[in-house]
């Protein structure tokens, strides 16, 4: 759970804008704004399905980004980041209980010694790390579930945390769908502006976070 290194922080971060770019190529072939009256007309199924393959696609471990920016272009930002947020957070309870009933005792027995140390700090501030990698949009949300269910954290901390730190990243990459579309549609490029400045401040803030909280554990 410590805060990854600068190069894979990079390296993530150039795959998340392949993912973009590749997401509005492909919305750019679409007539977005006829396929969102055919999902209205859908009534619940079309969401319903939105989140069904949202929590395999995260459960699966595999790229979430282009799904967040689906659900911003289909549904809008309101409705996107509702649908979005509600599958993310149940794919996380289902993929922290998975990992903690089926693969904890096996990791605990083989790491007991190099492992005790950074577990219990992982419990007795369990609530700061999660917050801290769930600010991070880049990061692998479902990699982050499976390993926090490795770990003693508290799921009370946990699910906090991923309640409080999912919304911000959702939302900014549902608007980020939303927004480019209106962009490519509609010419307004003001709000994708916004938006893509607002996700690289989060960026910047949750590195910030993730590194100062790292620097008060080595004190202790």
């Amino acid at each position: 759970m410590k805060p990854p290194k600068k190069r894979w922080i990079v390296l993530l971060l150039f795959f998340c804008l392949g993912a973009i770019g590749a997401m509005f190529y492909s919305l750019g072939m679409i007539d977005v704004e006829r396929l969102r009256t055919q999902i209205g007309n859908t009534g619940w199924l079309a969401p319903l399905v939105y989140m069904v393959v949202y929590l395999a696609v995260t459960m699966l471990m595999l790229p979430s980004t282009a799904l967040n920016l689906l659900g911003g272009a289909l549904f809008g930002s309101i409705w996107g980041t509702i649908w979005t947020s509600l599958a993310a957070i149940l794919a996380a309870i289902a993929s922290f209980y998975l990992s903690r009933w089926l693969a904890r005792p096996a990791f605990e027995r083989r790491l007991a010694d190099r492992w005790q140390e950074m577990d219990q700090e992982i419990r007795r501030h369990g609530f700061a790390y999660m917050f801290a990698v769930r600010l991070l949009p880049i990061l692998p949300y479902g990699l982050a579930n499976y390993t926090a269910g490795l770990t003693s954290v508290r799921f009370r901390d946990y699910l906090i945390a991923t309640v409080a730190g999912t919304g911000p990243g959702v939302f900014l990459f549902v608007q980020l769908g939303s927004s480019g579309t209106d962009a490519m549609s509609r010419g307004q490029f003001l709000p994708l502006s916004l938006t893509l400045g607002a996700i690289g401040l989060l960026i910047i803030g949750a590195t910030w976070y993730s590194h100062r909280l790292a620097r008060l554990a080595g004190r202790e």
